[in-house]
């Protein structure tokens, strides 16, 4: 029986080294990278420092611009959008969203709509995508089946666990719903890999 189990578990880690990750452009040493979002791109239970954008720009060597607003809903991401996109005019947005929709029980093919449009706005730009995925609560926790769906439908990178794992650890969270600077870290190392199994690195 553990042979079994411990089989299947390898099958399945090799299955998902396998898995092609979708390309992106390149992005250049002076181009911009825009982490787009609310809470946990702001870096809400972190020092300024701390948040996973400023990080990540640390450990790529990228210009990361944190444009994450704490509360906001895919809705009123979607309505921001067209702003951030021209006042930074970046290469690559990552977009985190979803959680709030989730946490005031909004409903799903609504949110989804609203990230698909959010989606087609930057592609039409020109801009390519990065889609974080964020669990909804529930007593065994995980990103809802359409974040990668959209990241399919779209053929864009996708990272639908990172999120998920932090809030599963006491240890990486500052409150039940934001991590902490280490939590802030992993994401931030998790979105680094995804960027460069891309070729966006």
């Amino acid at each position: 029986m553990k042979r079994l189990a411990f089989a299947l578990l390898l099958s399945a880690a090799l299955l998902s080294c396998g898995e092609k990750v979708p390309r992106v452009a390149p992005v250049g040493p002076n181009e911009v990278i825009v982490a787009f979002g609310d809470s946990l791109t702001y870096g809400t239970g972190a020092a300024e420092t701390e948040s996973y954008p400023v990080v990540l720009g640390q450990l790529i060597g990228r210009k990361v611009v944190k444009a994450g607003v704490p509360g906001e809903l895919t809705a009123q991401g979607l309505m921001r959008l067209p702003r951030v996109i021209e006042e930074h005019r970046p290469a690559l947005m990552i977009v985190c969203l979803g959680g709030n929709d989730m946490l005031r029980r909004m409903d799903e093919a609504q949110v989804r709509k609203n990230l698909r449009e959010i989606i087609g706005v930057i592609r039409a730009q020109g801009i390519a995508v990065v889609l974080v995925g964020v669990p909804k609560p529930a007593l065994i926790a995980s990103a809802p089946a359409f974040y990668d769906e959209l990241a399919k439908e779209f053929g864009i990178p996708y990272e639908g666990k990172v999120v998920t794992d932090v809030m599963y650890q006491l240890e990486l969270k500052a409150d039940p719903i934001h991590p902490n600077a280490k939590g802030y870290r992993r994401m931030a190392e998790a979105i680094a890999e995804l960027l460069k199994k891309a070729g966006a690195i």
